[in-house]
């Protein structure tokens, strides 16, 4: 691997990442172990959910 790569890879593990990136790495993950057991789920279904899950939160509902 390249010094330039390597530096790089390094920069990302060291960087925290957003709250919009904790989001979207919880539905990939969501998405990929749901797909996994019924391939019919699909990303649209787990962004549905997510933002329902969501509201129900901001509402106090859970």
């Amino acid at each position: 691997m390249s010094g330039k790569l390597e530096k790089l890879l390094e920069g990302a593990r060291s960087r925290p990442l957003t709250p919009i990136e904790k989001e979207e790495q919880r539905r990939s993950f969501a998405f990929g172990n749901a797909n996994i057991e019924n391939v019919r789920v699909t990303r649209r279904m787990v962004d549905e959910q997510a933002e329902e899950l969501e509201k129900q939160i901001t509402e106090g509902k859970t």
